[in-house]
């Protein structure tokens, strides 16, 4: 008898079952939803992902629900095996259960021992994902060879993005019971944040694919010209949206990248567009995944830059509507409604507010996992505490990712119809972002004079006058809702 794999919540996928007759363990552990608040609709997707994925293995799956892990494993007879789990805590747990098989990690396209020998290589100065991603990109022969055969298609130059939908997700019985079974939790007391809507992500590995297909053929051409651009008429824009797809493990990102490879070649996608895709699979994705588990311990800490302050009442609670800042209200709104922003309203709004006011790095870390449906701890480590916070000590980044309200006009249309005006660094109509990028700077310029990139900015706020003033105006605002 095969043992019985023990599907975590992120191994959802085909990928991670070596047949289609080894029997499946699946675990609704009710006290990792009790543990941490999660976002309403984030904890809707876990569980219909889990019981959606159940039903499709029939009497092949045991579903448990319980408590805890260790609950569940002890209702089971004969060997268990677990792919290698995403998180530290699952990590050190499955290790500890008397006879659980740990099996080596899937749903990467890197080996952890491959990358360990290339960052030990690199370690001549900090690990850099450009680097990485060139490395992947030889070792996995991607994007590599000649080009389209025919005339490639080129992207459009409109204003906005005008293509199909994507395929609706449509609710069915599994859905309607855990949206009554979420109920009667928070009737038990368990508290989620942001609000409840109909699932607008896919929880099967066929809505997965569906997306992906129309992703490819719709909104990859236009994906090089669109990915940083933020508007407030079209969340989507030309984002897949399929994050949570691939940390579910609904999906092989092997399988799209090969696809973002193919549309490439068949002339239906301009490279530019492709290639930015393909590196936030196989470069972004795979480098914070890896950096996850090869630096030990993690970096938690507050970091090289001053970030002591709490997260404030209005930041935790998604109010969007105590917001006046067009972009910050825009993007929080989506946090709260659907539990999603694309990666420039997550560094250039929500992270960028939080550098610029010295909050706490594994504060912020710990929102953007539980608000987010994609949250996962291995992302938020190198991508929240590093990059957008600068708090690894330059580990992930080459600078803090803090800009001003000018920049936040130039790549959206936040800042029509906006009170605050991006030009105004004081006074009531001041940009709090340009301000705030100010302010910033003086609170940190004996450490930021060495970046060769702000050298400029930080030469041309010498004011001792204007300083003062900014840091007077900034430390006013605290953490009142700008």
């Amino acid at each position: 008898m095969s043992p019985r794999r023990w599907l975590l919540a992120d191994q959802l996928g085909p990928h991670f079952l070596d047949d289609d007759q080894q029997p499946v363990l699946l675990v609704e552990a009710t006290e990792l939803f009790r543990h941490r608040r999660l976002h309403r609709q984030k904890a809707h997707l876990i569980l219909s992902a889990l019981r959606h994925r159940a039903a499709e293995l029939g009497d092949r799956a045991l579903l448990v629900r319980t408590g805890t892990f260790r609950e569940a494993l002890a209702t089971v007879d004969g060997p268990v095996e677990v792919c290698h789990p995403t998180t530290r805590t699952t990590a050190r747990f499955a290790r500890s259960v008397p006879g659980l098989t740990v099996l080596p990690p899937r749903g990467f396209l890197t080996d952890r021992a491959d990358f360990a020998g290339w960052a030990d290589r690199a370690r001549r100065g900090p690990l850099r994902m450009a680097d990485f991603y060139r490395h992947a990109k030889r070792r996995h022969a991607v994007l590599t060879g000649p080009g389209p055969t025919g005339r490639p298609r080129t992207a459009t130059t409109a204003r906005t993005l005008d293509v199909p939908p994507p395929p609706p997700i449509v609710e069915d019985e599994i859905d309607a019971g855990v949206r009554a079974d979420l109920d009667r939790w928070e009737r038990d007391g368990v508290r989620f944040t942001g609000r409840d809507a109909p699932r607008a992500y896919p929880a099967t590995h066929a809505e997965a694919e569906e997306r992906l297909t129309h992703f490819v053929r719709y909104r990859l051409p236009e994906f090089g010209r669109y990915r940083d651009v933020m508007s407030a008429g079209d969340p989507l824009l030309a984002h897949s949206v399929l994050s949570s797809s691939f940390n579910l493990g609904l999906l092989d990102p092997e399988v799209a990248v090969r696809r973002a490879e193919a549309a490439w070649r068949d002339g239906d996608a301009p490279l530019g567009s492709v290639e930015a895709f393909v590196r936030g699979l196989l470069g972004w994705r795979e480098f914070l995944w890896q950096l996850y588990w090869y630096f030990e311990p993690p970096f938690r800490g507050a970091g090289w830059l001053a970030a002591t302050g709490s997260l404030p009442e209005w930041f935790v609670e998604l109010d969007a509507d105590a917001v006046e800042a067009r972009c910050l209200s825009d993007v929080l709104a989506g946090v709260r409604d659907r539990a999603w922003a694309h990666h420039a309203q997550r560094l250039l709004v929500l992270g960028n507010y939080a550098l610029q006011r010295g909050w706490r790095p594994a504060e912020l870390a710990d929102w953007f996992t539980r608000n987010f449906v994609d949250g996962a701890d291995w992302v938020m480590n190198a991508t929240v505490i590093g990059m957008s916070q600068y708090a690894d000590l330059a580990r992930v980044d080459t600078r803090p990712y803090a800009v001003d309200g000018r920049y936040v006009d130039e790549i959206s249309d936040y800042c029509t119809g906006c009170r605050y005006q991006p030009d105004r660094t004081l006074g009531d109509l001041a940009c709090p972002y340009t301000g705030g990028f100010d302010a910033f700077l003086h609170r940190n310029r004996e450490k930021l004079v060495a970046d060769p990139r702000l050298a400029a900015e930080l030469t041309s706020r010498d004011d001792p006058e204007q300083r003062d003033a900014v840091l007077a105006q900034e430390e006013k605002r605290g953490s009142t809702a700008p």
